[in-house]
């Protein structure tokens, strides 16, 4: 599926216990977002993902929002959707909703096509660690997470991301 995501990238000290984490999972034997499809993806936090879109429209309309700054987010559990995707809770503040808002809002009005997710009042803040975990591997997958956790992590930047090249447009603020 070919799909934009606006996210919320992370300082380097998250971004390498993110990775760290994915390598344990994988040293387990269970794929994550390091092995998965083209081996390009991040540690991200997506406030949107759309699944029709024009880049150039999408990235001046988020580029005009207003920088919020950081943002400070406490990892301190496992969640699962439907057909295995195993991410990391995020506790986050009402500000982070109102800020995914304004990106859908913006997003919209360009006329992307918002997956269903991520609608506002739908959406739930996660951060992937493995996209398709077998239900007999859950409790490796626990072990490796909780072994991590509790982790606060800092998103110090933003960009627009093509989840079927990786290829990235950083913004220059953060939505």
């Amino acid at each position: 599926m070919v799909a934009l995501a606006v996210c919320l990238l992370f300082d380097e000290r998250s971004e390498r216990a993110l990775r760290q984490l994915w390598q344990r999972v994988e040293g387990a034997g269970i794929s994550s977002l390091q092995s998965h499809t083209h081996g390009r993806h991040v540690p991200h936090l997506s406030y949107a993902v759309l699944r029709t879109y024009d880049v150039a429209a999408v990235t001046a309309a988020v580029a005009a929002l207003p920088d919020g700054g950081q943002v400070r987010l406490h990892f301190d559990g496992l969640g699962l959707f439907r057909r295995g995707r195993a991410w990391l809770i995020p506790g986050v503040g009402a500000d982070v909703h109102v800020r995914q808002e304004r990106v859908v809002a913006a997003a919209e009005g360009t006329g992307a096509d918002l997956h269903l997710h991520y609608r506002p009042g739908w959406w739930v803040p996660h951060c992937t660690v493995a996209p398709r975990v077998r239900r007999e591997a859950l409790a490796t997958l626990a072990v490796e997470v909780y072994g991590t956790l509790p982790l606060e992590a800092v998103a110090d930047r933003a960009a627009l991301i093509d989840s079927s090249t990786g290829e990235q447009w950083p913004l220059d603020g953060i939505p």
